[in-house]
């Protein structure tokens, strides 16, 4: 053995170890921690990507920490459930991966739905009840602050219209021009206490004075100093921002246009806003898509002929394909899909039944598809929005406004919609499946019952209509027997109907089913259109091909009755809409039939695919006076709504478009009004859109709706001031909806469930309660503005208000974990799962966040590449807490060489050159 100072050490009572090849030094480095299944040693024995897919679609379990195998003797236990959980999340994202291969079939996209649906439930469930020893590991983020992305909107008494000047502010503002006259009413105080002002504004006692927005608002500030209000008008700037533009591939910067400039209302608290104007015509709203991929959704507003306001001449800033009569053109909320119905209320408002995809900014919704209530004042400005809140997805068809303002809404949904405290998170009575619901609000808005009735197939509603009374009627379409009918055979139609109220004075409002009936033929039949008129009931559909009419009589509980059935012949088309009005049956839609029985013809048959108008007798019995009109052109025409008023039809749809026409070819859209009885057309519009693409969805008519208040930007009727605080109403949550709240190191979770009155205040404190006061919870405000005259106190009025939770010490915060499949209120929320607390707040043990939302789907593309994108950071966090869990290298001694040692090393090399003769 060689001499050395290792050796002679050991001699003289030193240390004394055999040296090491680097090799096995580092050997020793390498098993300080399990060899992970994604290393290079361990990726050599795993399944490949077809393997790991059969397995995953076979298993019954994706998480299986028997499995998992550590090299390391006495590891931690930490490290089996890290690998166990990466092995199912590498499932997942084998299933990611399948679905989106092209020519995977409509089969085994189900089957990988279905089990990817349930591998995530899983790995939710495992990670709520996982305890980790050196690390925290959440299914959400980690974070040290989180606010909820669904805010509540304050009270205003602020408002500001759309643009309606550009360029120069000492500059004359055309939608001044011509005879402008209008009514500032101003009520002061609420109930019976309440005064109202009449204001009246004359642009004309201007005189020679160029109308500029200073004289104008001047003019009308002395009026309402005169009226001793303190509601004032100003204006506002809109900043113009450069634009960009995409030509060849490129994107290019234009120059900003002229700053724009819009009416500003500064009211008072104590004061409530409103406009009316001496000269009015009729208004008709049309709710389109435009553009080639049908993506840009808007509301136009038409004036009527008829009337006494003048014309408009020109569209406002900022529109374009303008037509004759179009008083306005708004754009619709992103988000939105599709609107199916639309109706106007008695105060004038609009409100439109939409299905969403994703909801407002502040207003998020729950599943893939929901649908929303939009209502809109008469100067085209979003004012409401309600949601229905289902869990998985639901599409909205139809939409009914009662004489004293409630609405109804009717449609179908998957997944669970919760109706009471006892059905939250329940699907239906078959999970997957389509079923019928009807939602009643209030005139406010507000939910008063929703009543959800399937068949054990799928079922749908597609019209609904209010009685008398309370009742509310729904028609629809289903594959079984609705409850309390029998199914006859294919897809059937049914009416049921629905009785809402309050069991006594100041009690909830309860719904029951007081009656249903279901019909048709062996073939597929359906209810496009329901209608009530006094003790008939009266239903449109297309049953195995032709046009039927039904009437049903009305007992005094409301149960209908069949009493009359009227078979029009074959329609190859579809039905758009069923009225009452002067004594007849309005009935209308397409076919490319000329030979409907429906009375004498007043305007023959096109060709190809018209628009068709029955008038018909209220027996339904063959009368000398039914009448049948045809509208339209050589091509293809369609109806996609229609509305009867004072007796005249009103129909908007595509003109005359070439049969062979593709999806991307331009298309035409019209608004028509035709009188039932002669088939005369007494008023009609077309126009194009962005792409050369217009495709009318809905339309609503609004007696004396069109007046010189749409072009100075300002709504008939009060300004609504106010909106609910319920969270029920101002979010997607329903009653039931829950999320849990556990300690940081572990323990029981406690629930925090939603309850009918909860407001954004008292959630605050539920969750403060809920986390034993580890998190603190506060309502923060953000997007307002403050008003206040000198000498006065300034408050905040306008914007939103949101929940902003932190950990209350700063430091160790608590868990927030998901509710049941179902019913969660995070998603609601718009609050994130995970760890809300500083990351290592005790230096002991890290928090890492998976970033992996439950709710995550293999629905479509996007939906597709979203999961994938979640899934594979949700792999690299579990990598980077395996990362943290390795042992931490001790340091080696640094700092001078005590002198002891020193002269000891001394006498070492002196003996050892002794020995070796040197």
């Amino acid at each position: 053995m060689a001499i050395s100072n290792t050796y002679l050490l050991g001699l003289y009572g030193g240390a004394y170890e055999p040296s090491q090849s680097a090799a096995a030094t580092a050997a020793k480095a390498r098993k300080t921690q399990p060899t992970a299944p994604w290393s290079l040693a361990a990726r050599a024995t795993e399944l490949k990507p077809d393997a790991l897919l059969r397995a995953t679609l076979a298993s019954r379990r994706l998480i299986d920490e028997d499995a998992a195998k550590l090299d390391v003797k006495g590891a931690s236990a930490d490290y089996k459930k890290l690998f166990a959980l990466y092995k199912g999340l590498e499932g997942l994202n084998a299933l990611t991966e399948r679905s989106s291969v092209k020519g995977v079939s409509a089969t085994e996209l189900a089957q990988i739905q279905k089990r990817f649906d349930a591998g995530l439930a899983e790995i939710s469930t495992y990670l709520s009840k996982a305890e980790f020893e050196a690390l925290r590991l959440v299914q959400g983020i980690s974070s040290g602050v989180s606010k909820t992305t669904a805010a509540v909107p304050r009270d205003s008494a602020n408002s500001v219209t759309g643009p309606i000047h550009e360029g120069s502010v000492s500059s004359p503002v055309d939608a001044f021009a011509g005879d402008t006259r209008f009514n500032i009413t101003i009520k002061v105080g609420t109930g019976t206490s309440a005064t109202t002002k009449n204001v009246a504004i004359d642009l004309a006692e201007l005189g020679s004075t160029p109308r500029t927005l200073d004289a104008v608002t001047g003019l009308i500030n002395g009026k309402l100093a005169d009226a001793g209000v303190q509601t004032r008008f100003g204006r506002d700037l809109i900043k113009a921002e450069p634009r960009t533009i995409t030509a060849g591939g490129k994107t290019i910067t234009l120059p900003a246009r002229p700053d724009q400039w819009a009416l500003a209302i500064r009211g008072s608290v104590t004061e409530t806003v409103g406009f009316t104007a001496p000269a009015t015509s009729d208004a008709v709203y049309v709710v389109q898509s435009a553009g080639t991929a049908g993506k840009l959704n808007q509301l136009l507003k038409f004036q009527s002929d008829g009337g006494t306001a003048v014309a408009p001449t020109a569209g406002n800033l900022g529109e374009d394909q303008w037509v004759a009569g179009r008083l306005s053109q708004e754009k619709l909320p992103e988000g939105v899909t599709a609107v199916r119905a639309s109706a106007v209320a008695p105060d004038g408002s609009l409100w439109l039944v939409a299905d969403v995809s994703a909801g407002p900014g502040s207003q998020p919704i729950k599943g893939a598809q929901d649908v929303a209530l939009l209502k809109y004042d008469t100067a085209g400005r979003l004012v409401a929005t309600r949601t229905l809140g289902a869990a998985a997805t639901a599409s909205g068809f139809a939409l009914a406004i009662n004489t004293d303002g409630s609405v109804a809404v009717a449609g179908s949904v998957t997944g669970a919609l919760n109706t009471s405290t006892g059905d939250a998170g329940k699907p239906g009575d078959a999970a997957g499946v389509a079923d019928s619901f009807v939602t009643v609000f209030d005139k406010d808005g507000q939910e008063e019952w929703t009543q959800r009735r399937g068949a054990r197939a799928a079922d749908e509603a597609t019209s609904v209509a209010f009685g008398a009374d309370g009742l509310v009627y729904i028609g629809g379409r289903a594959r079984s027997g609705v409850p309390g009918t029998t199914a006859i055979g294919g897809w059937d139609g049914y009416v049921q109907a629905f009785k809402g109220g309050a069991p006594y004075p100041l009690a909830a409002i309860v719904s029951t089913g007081v009656g249903q009936t279901q019909f048709g033929t062996a073939a597929d039949d359906a209810v496009d259109a329901v209608v009530v008129d006094g003790s008939n009931l009266y239903t449109a559909g297309v049953e195995s091909g032709r046009a039927v009419v039904r009437r049903f009589t009305l007992d005094a509980s409301g149960v209908p009755t069949l009493a009359t059935t009227r078979d029009l012949g074959a329609i190859s088309g579809d039905i758009a809409g069923l009225s009452v009005s002067e004594g007849k049956i309005i009935l209308t839609g397409t076919s490319r039939d000329s030979g409907l029985a429906a009375g004498q013809t007043t305007n023959a048959n096109s060709g190809g695919k018209d628009v068709f108008v029955a008038s018909l007798s209220t027996d339904l019995v063959d009368s000398a006076t039914d009448r049948l009109s045809w509208y339209g052109g050589a091509g293809e025409d369609s109806a996609a709504d229609v509305k009867v008023v004072d007796g005249k039809v009103w129909i908007t749809g595509i003109a005359d478009r070439p049969a062979a026409a593709k999806d991307t070819d331009p298309t035409t859209a019209f608004l028509t009004r035709l009188n039932p009885q002669t088939g005369a057309v007494e008023y009609t519009r077309t126009w194009s859109g962005e792409g050369s693409q217009a495709k009318p969805m809905t339309l609503a008519v609004a007696k004396n709706g069109a007046s010189v208040l749409d072009r100075l930007g300002l709504p008939q009727g009060e300004i609504a001031q106010t909106d609910s605080k319920l969270l029920t109403a101002a979010t997607s949550l329903r009653v039931g909806d829950r999320f849990y709240i556990s300690p940081a190191d572990g323990g029981r979770a406690t629930a925090v469930t939603i309850d009918a009155k909860d407001t954004l205040a008292t959630l605050a404190r539920k969750i403060s309660v809920a986390s034993n006061n580890k998190l603190k919870v506060t309502v923060v405000s953000e997007g307002g503005t403050v008003t206040g005259r000198e000498g006065e106190v300034n408050t905040t009025t306008g914007g939103l208000q949101r929940l902003s939770i932190t950990a209350k010490d700063g430091k160790q915060g608590a868990i927030l974990t998901t509710g049941e499949t179902g019913r969660d209120a995070l998603a609601g929320l718009g609050l994130s799962p995970g760890y809300i607390g500083i990351a290592s707040a005790d230096k002991t043990v890290q928090t890492f966040g998976l970033g992996l939302p439950s709710n995550l789907t293999l629905t479509d593309a996007a939906a597709k590449k979203t999961a994938g994108e979640k899934l594979s950071g949700a792999l690299e966090v579990v990598r980077n807490a395996y990362r943290g869990l390795a042992p931490k290298t001790a340091s080696g001694a640094s700092g001078p060489v005590p002198a002891y040692l020193t002269s000891q090393i001394a006498n070492y090399q002196a003996a050892l050159a002794r020995l070796t003769g040197g």
